[in-house]
């Protein structure tokens, strides 16, 4: 057996340049590159590694950990989950910053890996820079905190581990239903010490992604399920999308006349227009897709994980009859809210399902008429919506239509927390799969800019917007820099409503009168005092970007017209007005509030919630 006597580091570099993907056939790379920022954990073993033998993998120096983390997943996202950029960071608190996107990753179940550097595994000089010392225990580090955000977690304490670590990562990383964030803690010694590795751990690997089909017995019960209801609703999630299948599902809808309403992430399986779509559905669904779901009698949740949004805290499927049909390639998705389980790859399930459904003649009992009517007045309320002006400033639906109109087909908006994801899901009119890019499984602030640089690595082609409000925009917007250094233009379209305005919405909405959530200046010990004068604008062209104001429906179409004509990354700063996002249309989120209280608006809020607690699905 022939070696060749690297360093762990150096292995790890050449084992991830030699990694590929295949599905229906078609291979590509699977690591494009690596995002780092070193430090004393791995600049001399890692660092070393990429400087002098990286091959074909790309190097993206980071500006912030996690904001590199969330880039790289963001990067996945929109690759269909079939390229990654794996991170390197430093130990303590270099590697603690990517925490947060470590979670974000797999909570929207996508593939991340992330390469701490971590403390000596010979303990030689213990205590270094940044090592923990749990008292309890001498083997943890800070990489211990990685673990239950992570899908699979390792430490390499001596070089050979490597091979058997890489395995069972790149088993998850390739995994349509167990994928997420897998994290190799790399010893900073164990990094820089030589093995003789054998030269078969470096020949090229394809990994097949196999399409999970469904079995006879599960398909029969599903479509036996279908076949004895009349009004049933296909909830579509992200899995659709990641299992290519989004034609499938319109044939589908087609064939048997059934409506389609979207999650966050399923958002533009079909284009808006089309005549089943009835848009979002749950917390911040629209009336056409609500309603529908509350009178069906068969919910289809394809490539879902049923969070509370999408069921609206379990209240959405208001029928009696309503029986859940759970089509997900992951088990452990596909057996919640007592459903009927088709544990399979979306487009298989649907492909056999059609074959047996035409078998019988089935179709939908649905007054087609009474469909599009209900479509067509929730198009009339987005138009409204759209076209809404105010005489003491810009409304964030106005702005949310200009730019709707004014961005291409083929361009991708990126989103993550605040009201404009409840804004974007109800009111965004996508053309074509992949152009809307929701970060909300986790909803974590800070991910729009870093995840629109993310999306931009992997879509060359056409613009990037990251819609973003002033509070995520102060928590994460170091990467903008990053898209400057690659030459890979994205555009900040920020939304200034001085504060944390979708929390402060929330608690007055229980009975508060507003605490802690507006950027004011504190005043008699409050935050009651003028706004924060901000100039955000004068931010972004400091870092080097190209940067333009908007406060009217006129000069926003102007900037964005000059942001689109820019050459380098931009930002368009929108003074937007407090509390003009959409609310409502028949759903309700559960946010328990306090049982006793001096405000008697908090405890009439409190019964009221409880109330409609009662009509919730128990399971």
């Amino acid at each position: 057996m022939s070696t060749v006597r690297l360093t762990m580091a150096q292995a790890l570099v050449r084992y991830l340049d030699a990694q590929y993907v295949e599905i229906d056939g078609e291979e590509r790379k699977f690591v494009t590159g690596v995002m780092g920022i070193f430090g004393h954990g791995n600049v001399t073993g890692i660092g070393e590694a990429l400087e002098r033998g990286r091959g074909s993998l790309d190097f993206i120096q980071g500006k912030s950990e996690q904001g590199m983390a969330h880039a790289a997943a963001a990067y996945a996202k929109q690759s269909g989950r079939l390229a990654i950029y794996a991170c390197t960071s430093s130990i303590g608190p270099g590697a603690l910053n990517m925490v947060t996107a470590a979670a974000t990753a797999t909570v929207n179940r996508i593939p991340l890996l992330l390469l701490p550097g971590d403390i000596f595994a010979d303990r030689q000089p213990d205590p270094v820079l940044q090592q923990l010392e749990h008292p309890m225990d001498y083997t943890v580090s800070a990489n211990d905190a990685f673990k239950p955000v992570s899908r699979y977690w390792d430490r390499i304490t001596r070089p050979e581990q490597l091979m058997s670590a890489m395995a069972q990562a790149m088993r998850v990383l390739t995994d349509p239903a167990d994928t997420g964030t897998v994290t190799i803690a790399l010893p900073q010694d164990v990094q820089a010490e030589a093995y003789d590795y054998p030269e078969a751990f470096f020949r090229k690997r394809v990994h097949s992604i196999d399409r999970r089909p469904p079995s006879s017995s599960a398909l029969a019960r599903a479509a036996k399920l279908i076949a004895d209801k009349k009004r049933p609703v296909i909830v579509a999630g992200g899995g659709v999308h990641y299992a290519l299948a989004t034609e499938t599902l319109r044939k589908f809808a087609e064939q048997f006349g059934i409506p389609v309403t979207e999650t966050q992430a399923g958002k533009s399986v079909l284009p808006w227009n089309h005549p089943l779509n009835l848009g979002a559905v749950g917390v911040t669904g629209t009336l056409a897709a609500n309603r529908t779901a509350a009178e069906a009698d068969l919910v289809i949740a394809v490539g879902t994980r049923l969070s509370d949004f999408t069921t609206a805290s379990k209240t959405a499927f208001a029928n009696p009859e309503a029986e859940l049909l759970c089509v997900n390639v992951a088990a452990f998705d596909a057996h919640k809210l007592d459903g009927t389980a088709l544990v399979a790859d979306a487009k298989l399930a649907l492909e056999g399902l059609a074959g047996l459904l035409t078998q019988q003649g089935y179709r939908a009992d649905y007054d087609c008429a009474a469909l599009s009517a209900r479509k067509a007045e929730w198009n009339a309320e987005v138009d409204a919506l759209y076209a809404l002006e105010r005489g003491d400033g810009l409304t964030q639906t106005r702005a949310l239509g200009v730019i709707n109109e004014f961005i291409g087909e083929d361009d991708v908006i990126v989103c993550a927390a605040g009201s404009l994801p409840g804004d974007l899901h109800r009111l965004w009119r996508p053309g074509k799969p992949q152009t809307y890019h929701m970060e909300y499984g986790f909803s974590c602030m800070g991910y729009e800019i870093s995840g629109a640089f993310g999306a931009k690595l992997a879509r060359r082609e056409g613009e990037v917007y990251a819609l973003v409000g002033d509070g995520s925009f102060l928590m994460l917007h170091s990467e903008l820099v990053t898209s400057l250094q690659e030459r890979r233009k994205i555009n900040v379209l920020l939304f200034d409503n001085h504060g944390f305005q979708c929390i402060h919405n929330l608690q007055r909405g229980h009975g508060s009168d507003g605490f802690g959530n507006e950027f004011r200046y504190k005043e008699a010990g409050v935050l009651g005092g003028d706004p924060l004068p901000i100039d955000f604008r004068a931010l972004a062209a400091s870092l080097g970007c190209a940067a333009f104001a908007a406060h009217d429906a006129d000069s926003l179409r102007a900037a964005l017209e000059q942001a689109a004509a820019s050459d380098r990354s931009t930002l368009v700063h929108m003074q937007v007005l407090p509390g003009t996002n959409t609310d409502g249309y028949e759903s309700w989120w559960r946010v328990d509030g306090a049982a006793v209280s001096v405000s008697p608006k908090v405890t009439a809020a409190h019964e009221a919630n409880a109330k409609i607690r009662s009509q919730a699905r128990p399971i």
